[in-house]
């Protein structure tokens, strides 16, 4: 299909994981009804974002994949003809746990899931106590309506990950994301921290020449002492915002993609031909020490 309709699901989140997976069908209904064909969820959705601790009876969260989420998402999906992108904590094995997107076909199909190669550990993301690093390498899917590249929150500050997944054929690179601002901190900070968030993501857009959907959740978690900042934003393949979310507002909205972009964008920015893949070896280093 040369252009193909994107739903975008930027939403608060409660303890009550019911009730937040009955919000994000809601807004998936929403986003089918204004046209969407490809909705994408916010990382983690049926929960409040719960790595700010350690804490061992959050393990209770996690579910298998595919599994009860993924099967009353499946029937939504083939009841409303569109594409699902779900972030989900997947239960692996007893002890085994990922930070894990599946993806549900138009037909209600379980295509398959990526597993969040990077995991972050910062104070207020202890994701590292939680997830074991994605084992599947990066993926690509081919729905119905677009050949779609995942990937998940941390991810989005790794160019690696981003132009591996486009040379693996993805036509559109999705980031679900859950990221927020200290309410300790000043505008400045905060202002610097999103802009360098939505930087590094539009720079993927533009040196892979295709579009990125990178989706945010909004609201104050942590009993106040993180304000997730929304901010969920689409571009084409030049890096160019089609769509830009608030930091307060939960907001489901759609935008089209026009895919055939992307042979004109590589066509006059012909960074794929361009690249030395002789020269490349290095870095598969940790670092590159002068000895």
């Amino acid at each position: 299909m040369a252009k193909v309709k994107i739903g975008m699901v930027q939403m608060s989140c409660t303890a009550d994981k019911q009730e937040n997976l009955n919000k994000a069908i809601e807004k998936t209904r929403e986003a089918a009804a204004k046209g969407a064909q490809i909705v994408c969820l916010q990382e983690l959705f049926t929960s409040l974002y719960f790595c700010d601790v350690e804490n061992y009876n959050n393990f209770s969260l996690a579910e298998s994949i595919p599994g009860p989420s993924t099967e009353v998402l499946g029937a939504l999906a083939k009841e409303l003809g569109v594409v699902i992108i779900a972030s989900l904590f997947e239960k692996r094995a007893e002890g085994l746990y990922h930070n894990t997107t599946a993806v549900l076909d138009a037909d209600g199909s379980y295509l398959g899931k990526y597993r969040k190669m990077h995991i972050p550990d910062d104070p207020a993301y202890y994701e590292k106590f939680y997830f074991t690093p994605g084992d599947l390498g990066y993926k690509v899917f081919k729905t119905k309506f677009a050949t779609i590249g995942i990937l998940i929150c941390w991810d989005q500050w790794y160019p690696e990950a981003a132009r591996i997944t486009a040379l693996m054929g993805a036509e559109v690179l999705f980031y679900p994301t859950a990221i927020g601002w200290s309410t300790e901190q000043d505008e400045e900070t905060n202002k610097d921290q999103y802009n360098a968030w939505q930087t590094i993501q539009r720079s993927h857009a533009v040196a892979n020449g295709i579009p990125v959907v990178s989706v945010n959740r909004v609201g104050f978690e942590q009993n106040g002492a993180m304000k997730f900042w929304g901010g969920s934003f689409a571009t084409n393949g030049q890096g160019k915002l089609i769509y830009l979310a608030s930091h307060d507002n939960e907001e489901t909205e759609v935008v089209e993609l026009d895919l055939k972009e992307a042979d004109n964008f590589r066509m006059h920015w012909p960074f794929l031909r361009d690249r030395r893949i002789d020269s490349y070896q290095p870095i598969t280093k940790r670092y590159i020490d002068e000895d």
